[in-house]
């Protein structure tokens, strides 16, 4: 029996009262990497107060243990063997009898080879890949965003998106926990560098995933941010402020400062941003869904790298807010709390208020080919929007015991808009001659709310991997606007006005769509390495939409008359019943599992406006397949299949004409079915310690039928549209990006390589003609990146991107290329200043659509010095030097080739002072 060290005492002391009733202690040792049961290692208790051996048994065949006869109270937990490494706990001990369940137990092997493999900068372990903070120097009081930009395999744009292996950051963690909702910017810009010990990059599985250790290929983009332990005490935070000096009351300014208390388990954090030269609260998510427009969802990039997806028409016309562009002035405030009590309870609660008035003015060139005939649009828009959003997040976790747990998670989104949009457009032939001329005001009112509730209930059986868990959520948006329409909308034949129509009416609009799902996973071990998951799950979608239009009336002065081609009110059920199996396999190298679902779908879909009713079943196979395999200690593979279905929206189903642009409508279409597409994605990770040096590759592949797209009735003569989603076959899309990361020693400089590839081939309908467009986006990556704690920093980067399209249409080629060459310097001296700069160029191609090679320049600069142990800073900044900042981007895509321009702040300087505090005890520390 090995001897019982003092320093083991000291460590777990804690009081020790025995009593007269008497209890039991039971529970399973494995091994963590076999799965293994662990066979005649030594279980004992000790008393805390001196570690004195109180009772002790061994672990049978079966990994099993059992003491019984044991005094009510504290004690300390310990198990022994030659070939795994000691286990304590502290525990108590009541009068009923405890099951400590399942124990893993790590080899002594393992954890050598696991402390030698974190001797580097980077180690990857499965399909994670974890930085050692402390490795990668940034500036004193930075804040994680530009630890990350130093991280090999990540990049930060500048809107603050983040990617990691090439793939988008969706979730960050704080010590696993979600901080500040499921917003990534929220952690990354609140948060200091210098609290942070690792950072971790992988692929979160669901909740579901995670506990039945079947794998179902839902994964997240995620990045863990591991604590100090002694930033896990007291306080830290910053204020920051700047003013535009010698300048009007429009003068720019921003007023930044964020306060975080951590104690232990405890984390509070708050912030607060308020200011008018761009800086945003939304999150990507919340851009895309309440931000953008809701028929058609197309991101572009400053490369002009396109993905767009048809959703259909939306009713309410959500002003489109790009917070890139226009002028803005913004206020964002949010809280955080998250605790976690006896290791059984968790709360995470997390709310958040944004407001935002934005302004901008849009110029828009759009080219579109139908068959010989070439449409150039020319439209100017101005628009001004007042939103308001509140947005709550809170999780409550609990452990009921070491069998069951139960999870609840709410979520709520408050909308409130207001906003006008004044828009002149004209649209000319390929000689020259106008076909249609307008000009329209639109202004919006409108509120949403979103309500989401989750449970999640867990629960082991006393066999080992046998699992039961039962997931309901709730989820229903609601939507009221009040909108009115003006326009004047002149048609042309051969240059000369042939007609003339005027608009002037209310839109009262209220949509409302509601979804109720319950999934049932029951899992069965056949062996020590196969299990068996039965899963039912059966959801109820319903929606309702009542879209009322009014015209003006010269006799009343009022809206009040109804314009029926342009009202329906229309309602929608969709219940699927899915039941599934699937298998899976888990060895030391390898895991996999496959399986199938089968969805029973059935459609209601009333019109009762014109008293119609359209009822539709579908049966459907869900096929998924996932395969990982780790075949050395730094290195992983990892393949993914999945087949799904998608259902179309209320909106794409109404049959109902949206006229607020007169000369491109939209009309719903209640015969679409629901699409199915088959994903395939392949990444492989590998990294050598010795040449630090990363190597990461991603492919994915999308094939989608009766994928809903779009017909486009075009009138060549009047350049009139209207679209209509229907379902198509045919479609597909790949993506590749390669990275690879290194160190030369010599010069102690980091450098990443990142080639990527897109494909797409869509399907498109003009005037009822099925033709094909193929765009490719390819590009080149270089970033280079170097430096010396309190001397310099210096990063060197070079993106080019090559767009090209075309269509079966004609043989033409749509083609340009785009380049942004970037440099970042940061030079200290006399230790207390820094000069620091960056500059970006970036060149457009000159082609035969676009004659201007339009290239600019943005230039930024500041000056800084840090007082008191860098506690205080003192800045001057200038944004936009040469004065060339512009907000242009050029995309092509299906018939289709563009430029926007719109507003952006240029040239302004500001004076600033931060102050970054905590507490005494931390400042000792360091």
């Amino acid at each position: 029996m090995p001897k019982i060290t003092v320093t083991i005492a000291i460590l777990f002391l804690f009081s020790f009262s025995s009593f007269s009733q008497k209890t039991s202690l039971s529970g399973i040792l494995i091994d963590e990497s076999e799965n293994t049961p662990i066979y005649n290692s030594v279980v004992a208790l000790l008393t805390p107060k001196d570690s004195i051996l109180y009772k002790f048994t061994r672990s049978d065949k079966e990994g099993k243990f059992n003491i019984r006869n044991i005094k009510t109270g504290n004690y300390i937990l310990m198990t022994t063997h030659s070939h795994f490494a000691d286990y304590l706990d502290a525990i108590i001990l009541e009068e009923t009898e405890k099951n400590m369940g399942t124990i893993a137990l790590i080899s002594k092997m393992k954890l050598l080879k696991e402390v030698i493999i974190k001797t580097g900068s980077i180690r990857v372990k499965g399909d994670t890949t974890s930085y050692r903070a402390s490795d990668f120097k940034v500036d004193a009081n930075a804040n994680v965003e530009e630890l990350l930009k130093k991280l090999p395999g990540i990049q930060v744009d500048k809107n603050g998106s983040i990617k990691a292996m090439g793939e988008t950051v969706e979730k960050v963690l704080v010590d696993g926990e979600e901080f500040f909702g499921d917003d990534p910017g929220m952690a990354v810009k609140n948060l200091r560098a210098d609290a942070v010990k690792e950072v971790q990059v992988f692929n979160k599985k669901s909740d579901q995933a995670e506990f039945t250790g079947i794998d179902d290929g839902e994964t997240k983009k995620t990045i863990n941010l591991k604590l100090k332990e002694d930033k896990k005490k007291g306080y830290f935070g910053k204020v920051d402020a700047a003013n535009q000096p010698f300048s009007d009351a429009d003068s720019r300014y921003n007023i930044n400062s964020m306060f975080s208390s951590f104690k232990g388990k405890r984390k509070l954090s708050a912030f607060l941003l308020n200011g008018n030269t761009g800086q945003d609260g939304l999150s990507w998510q919340d851009n895309e869904r309440f931000g953008g427009r809701d028929d058609i969802s197309m991101n572009m990039d400053e490369d002009g790298n396109v993905s767009y997806e048809w959703t259909g028409g939306n009713n309410d016309e959500e002003p489109y807010v790009d917070t890139e562009n226009g002028f803005i002035k913004n206020t964002n405030a949010g809280l955080q709390y998250s605790n976690k009590w006896n290791d059984k309870q968790t709360l995470n609660l997390s709310p958040k208020y944004n407001k935002q008035i934005y302004t901008n003015n849009k110029s828009t060139f759009i080219q579109r080919q139908v068959g010989e005939t070439q449409l150039n649009e020319n439209t100017s828009t101005v628009s001004n929007v007042n939103r308001g959003n509140f947005k709550l997040n809170a999780v409550y976790d609990v452990k009921l015991d070491s069998l069951n747990s139960i999870k609840f998670t709410a979520k709520t989104n408050f909308y409130d808009t207001e906003s006008d949009e004044f828009t002149n457009g004209e649209t000319k032939g390929n000689d020259g001659l106008i076909k249609n001329k307008q000009s329209r005001t639109f202004i919006t009112d409108s509120d949403k709310q979103s309500l989401n509730a989750n449970v999640l209930f867990k629960h082991k059986f006393a066999k080992e991997r046998r699992t039961i868990s039962l997931n309901g959520s709730w989820n229903r948006l609601h939507t009221n606007s009040d909108n009115f329409l003006k326009s004047l909308n002149e048609s042309y034949n051969e240059g000369i006005i042939s007609s003339s129509n005027d608009v002037d009416q209310n839109k009262i609009g209220e949509k409302t769509s509601q979804n109720l799902s319950l999934n049932i996973i029951y899992t069965e071990p056949l062996s020590k390495r196969f299990a068996l998951q039965l899963g039912y799950q059966i959801s109820h979608n319903t929606g309702k939409s009542n879209y009322l239009t009014y015209d003006y009336s010269d006799d009343t002065g009022n809206y009040d008359l109804i314009n029926t081609s342009l009202s329906n009110q229309f309602k929608q059920t969709i219940t699927t019943n899915t039941p599934n199996l699937k298998l899976s396999y888990n060895a030391k190298k390898i895991n996999y599992s496959f399986g199938s679902g089968f969805g029973f779908t059935s459609f209601d879909l009333q019109d009762q406006t014109l008293n119609k009713q359209y009822k539709r079943h579908y049966t459907n196979f869900f096929p998924t397949a996932n395969f990982n395999y780790k075949y050395k200690s730094n290195s992983n593979l990892r393949l993914n299949y999945q087949g799904a279905t998608k259902q179309p929206t209320i909106d794409q189903l109404q049959p109902l004409r949206n006229n607020q642009d007169f000369f491109n409508q939209i009309v719903g279409n209640p015969d679409l079915k629901q699409s199915f597409t088959n994903r395939i994605s392949i990444f492989h990770n590998t990294y050598s310690i010795l040449t630090e040096s990363q190597f990461y590759q991603n492919i994915s592949l999308n094939m989608t039928s009766n994928l809903i797209s779009y017909n486009k009735d075009i009138d060549p003569e009047s350049a009139k549209t209207i679209t209509t989603p229907i379902n198509t076959n045919g479609n597909f899309s790949g993506n590749f990006y390669f990275g690879y990361g290194f160190k030369i020693k010599k010069i102690d400089l980091y450098v990443n390589l990142n080639p990527n590839l897109n494909y797409n081939k869509t399907v498109l309908s003009i005037n009822n003609k099925i033709s094909n467009s193929n765009t490719l986006n390819s590009g080149f990556g270089v970033y280079l990146n170097k430096f010396k704690e309190k001397k310099y920093e210096f990063s060197l980067g070079n993106n080019f991107s090559n767009n090209r399209n075309t269509t079966s249409q004609n043989d033409e080629v749509k083609s340009f290329n785009t380049n942004n060459f970037s440099l970042d310097i940061g030079v200290y001296f006399r230790e207390k200043w820094k000069i620091s700069t960056d500059y970006n160029l970036f060149s457009r191609q000159k082609t035969v659509d676009f004659q201007t090679n339009l290239t600019n320049q943005l230039w930024n600069a500041r000056l800084q010095r840090n007082f008191k142990n860098d506690e205080f800073t003192a800045y001057i900044m200038v944004r936009d030097i040469l004065n060339q900042n512009i907000g242009i981007r050029r995309y092509v895509y299906e018939n289709t080739i563009g430029e926007e321009q719109n507003d952006r702040l240029k040239r302004y300087a500001m004076v600033g002072f931060t102050w970054n505090f905590k507490n005494k005890d931390v400042q000792a520390k360091k």
